[in-house]
């Protein structure tokens, strides 16, 4: 039996204070992004495409239009805000910076808020600074871990190091590769580790040194590396940032290509956010 004061297991409901630092976390967001320049978008709940964005189609809530076509209900911005905006907004609109603020449903019922920008031939540093500079106006300042999804990709098609074992992050099988410079590669973590790239291979040298050169252009001192970390996201195929405290996952992004597009974006975490503010306020 179901009540009728029952929600779907996944689904989201705010009241009180979670109601409250909701509206805080958007309007911050909204009105640092406005005086970066970006425009507002809010995309359809329904989509044609959103199966391009992920490798697992089973996390898609599917539905049928009237031409009995498959839709799909929104369970990532990414690919749809680039394609509107280059395909069907295309000249009418100069904005190359776009921001939305909406929430993605992913199977069964989980339902998630967001705050997301997509920048069209944007920089990874410009998009990791602008989601650090709406979390310090928010008084979050958590880790920053950089990445570079390509490395994963060279570790797999060149030294037999399968992208299974890197998404499991397991470190043991990984540490068995006859490779002398793997455990160098595992235990990597700080940006001055990256000051040294001589031990490393050329293909995987020249994958970390983008993440140096990222680094040096980001203002933030609570840095990470992580060269293994493989992100499940299709699109991303270069450097990939995470924000994180704790066990919490605060905010995502990178460079990516999409019909040939390339830009840059991230997504900053709004449930997450707002755990975390309530749980300092409780402090």
């Amino acid at each position: 039996m179901i009540f009728e004061h029952e929600i779907p297991s996944g689904s989201r409901l705010y009241f009180g204070k979670s109601a409250r630092i909701k509206r805080e976390i958007e309007t911050v967001a909204g009105e640092t992004l406005e005086g970066l320049g970006y425009e507002e978008i809010v995309t359809p709940i329904f989509s044609y495409h959103q199966h391009e964005s992920f490798g697992d189609r089973k996390l898609l809530v599917r539905l049928n239009d009237t031409m009995n076509h498959e839709v799909t209900l929104r369970a990532d911005s990414t690919v749809d805000v680039v394609r509107i905006v280059t395909k069907r907004l295309g000249r009418s609109m100069e904005s190359e910076k776009w921001f939305y603020i909406q929430p993605v449903v992913t199977f069964p019922t989980r339902e998630q808020y967001q705050v997301g920008a997509e920048v069209i031939d944007g920089t990874f540093a410009e998009v990791a600074n602008t989601t650090i500079q709406i979390l310090k106006a928010l008084s979050i300042e958590p880790i920053l871990q950089l990445a570079n999804i390509r490395i994963p990709h060279l570790l797999d098609e060149r030294y037999g190091i399968s992208l299974d074992l890197l998404r499991a992050t397991n470190i043991e099988q990984i540490l068995k590769a006859d490779l002398p410079w793997i455990e160098p590669l595992v235990r990597l973590h700080s940006l001055e580790e990256l000051s040294d790239l001589s031990a490393f291979p050329e293909d995987i040298a020249a994958e970390l040194e983008k993440i140096a050169e990222a680094a040096s252009q980001i203002e933030y001192e609570n840095v990470l590396v992580s060269p293994l970390y493989y992100a499940k996201m299709r699109y991303y195929e270069s450097l990939t940032f995470k924000i994180f405290e704790g066990n919490s996952l605060l905010a995502m992004g990178g460079t990516y290509v999409v019909d040939g597009t390339e830009a840059a974006g991230f997504a900053l975490y709004t449930d997450e956010c707002i755990a975390n503010k309530m749980s300092r306020e409780e402090k």
